[in-house]
């Protein structure tokens, strides 16, 4: 699997669409053409792609977005979470979100969106502000909120195998609660 073989994939229109609504065929799918590349990823097979702009880009999309879908409600689909913290944050060190065109660079940051950590939070919130993409600035606004509030993302808790307190199942069972 290369770089541009993940990009290629990720950036067609039919897999767009499905960006944030997945179906379980998207899900089985993306499982079967790409989950010995997130091994390898996860592994660290993959960190000459930490190059390139494109190539960081890749492993947020195999190491973030990928595994969320591979492993809907499962502990696995957070497990390289932290890992791919990293890669944006090496990405940001070497001013590779400034050759990404926005569409793009929003799957660079998110990483950060998705950390359970409050400095990558508040470090979300601000890349997305400064990009001008103000939808997923929003987003990120919110998942701040809830780190903010919980420490952590409620959501997660019954993957995770994580013991709830009072005040996230109260959230939970809210009409305001986000499940992820």
């Amino acid at each position: 699997m290369q770089i541009k073989d993940i990009l290629d994939f990720w950036y067609t229109p039919p897999m767009q669409q499905h960006w944030f609504s997945s179906t379980p065929t998207i899900d089985a799918e993306i499982r079967e053409r790409f989950e010995n590349t997130w091994a390898e990823a996860r592994d660290g097979k993959l960190d000459s792609w930490k190059q390139t702009a494109e190539g960081c880009l890749a492993l947020c999309i195999v190491l973030d977005q990928f595994p969320l879908n591979m492993y809907r409600g499962a502990a696995l689909s957070f497990s390289t979470e932290q890992q791919v913290v990293a890669v944006t944050k090496h990405a940001l060190a070497q001013s590779f979100d400034q050759q990404l065109p926005p569409e793009r660079v929003m799957f660079l940051y998110m990483p950060l969106m998705h950390s359970e950590h409050l400095a990558d939070q508040d470090e979300s919130v601000r890349l997305f502000t400064a990009a001008g993409l103000t939808e997923n600035a929003r987003f990120a606004e919110h998942h701040r909120g809830i780190v903010q509030r919980f420490g952590r993302f409620p959501h997660r808790n019954a993957a995770l195998g994580r013991e709830s307190t009072p005040a996230e199942l109260e959230y939970l069972n809210s009409k305001e609660a986000f499940k992820g």
